[in-house]
């Protein structure tokens, strides 16, 4: 056992010999100089490393592209200024999102000099979410949301309804294609975002991109607008003959999303339980019922975002 015990060590020791004369060969080779840093400017740093701003770069994340384009018009909603939100699947995976909110500003930013619209669609890290008083909650990635749908997508075009007229940029694989246009006159406010994903990053090896699920998303924007009370949610497919519409909208928030929950079950308790207050600042909604299934049902949201792990919200509440 010990002769084992030392071959085995004697072995391992000629191996590392050779794994450092080959090191200090490569290390010959190889430089690391200034000239070896390379620096990713702009939405270049997205399209390297996808996965780490949407998750992946299969199914799942062709769908969250759509989900942080909504995310931005109920941001406008959770502020009072939005009412109805529509999300349109049209042919060659392109996507319509509009909303009736206030509209993306299309004055130049202060400190990039570009018009805003320019600056939130093409630079990470840009929005109304960092500390200003325009958005008390939002969901999303917090400015980086809108920008990384632009870098992800070959095609995009932003259209901005404010302050009566009617304006538009286009966008390709996150670079401006044009600069912020005028076009019309408008007698509402609203953002529209029209988008095609990028087949070089969501394609798999087969070169098929994978189709948007319906029922996926239909699932995703009920969920949405249970959590948005008073919001109308609107989601069309034309991708076939027949158009496919699902229309949400509940007055009751998560009492709502109780009652829907519960349907098939038979409650223990005559009403269900629901509060919803601002303490400091932060609202918080909460409700629960007993039912006579034995297994229990606990769904928790965090600035309207699903947080399957849990957290403290969850951890009080229980």
């Amino acid at each position: 056992m010990t002769k084992k015990k030392i071959q085995k060590i004697d072995s391992f020791k000629e191996k590392k010999d050779e794994s450092a004369q080959l090191n200090i060969s490569e290390k010959s080779v190889s430089s690391y100089e200034a000239k070896d840093i390379v620096v990713l400017e702009g939405l270049d740093p997205v399209r390297k490393r996808p996965g780490m701003y949407i998750g992946s770069t299969g199914i799942d994340g062709l769908h969250h592209l759509i989900y942080e384009v909504v995310d931005n018009a109920i941001d406008e909603a959770m502020a009072g200024y939005a009412k109805n939100i529509e999300v349109r699947l049209l042919d060659n995976h392109r996507v319509r999102v509009q909303d009736d909110g206030r509209g993306i500003p299309i004055d130049i930013h202060p400190q990039t000099k570009k018009s805003s619209l320019e600056t939130v669609m093409t630079v990470l890290h840009a929005g109304a979410k960092f500390g200003s008083a325009s958005y008390k909650v939002s969901g999303g990635l917090h400015g980086v949301g809108v920008s990384v749908v632009n870098a992800l997508s070959t095609y995009l075009r932003a259209e901005v309804c404010r302050d009566g007229q009617k304006y538009y940029q286009e966008y390709s694989k996150g670079k401006t294609k044009t600069k912020v246009l005028k076009n019309g006159v408008c007698k509402i406010t609203g953002t529209t975002i029209i988008f095609e994903p990028d087949p070089e990053i969501f394609s798999p090896k087969n070169g098929k991109m994978p189709d948007y699920d319906f029922k996926r998303l239909a699932e995703h924007l009920r969920d949405q607008a249970y959590l948005t009370k008073g919001t109308r949610i609107r989601l069309v497919d034309e991708r076939k003959e027949k158009e496919n519409i699902n229309d949400f909208y509940f007055e009751g928030g998560l009492f709502s999303f109780i009652q829907y929950l519960i349907e098939e079950e038979k409650p223990i308790q005559e009403n269900i339980f629901y509060i919803s207050k601002y303490y400091e600042n932060i609202l918080v909604e909460a409700a629960f019922c007993y039912t006579e299934d034995i297994q229990s049902t606990e769904l928790s949201f965090a600035n309207n975002i699903r947080t399957p792990e849990g957290g403290m919200h969850l951890t009080g509440f229980r």
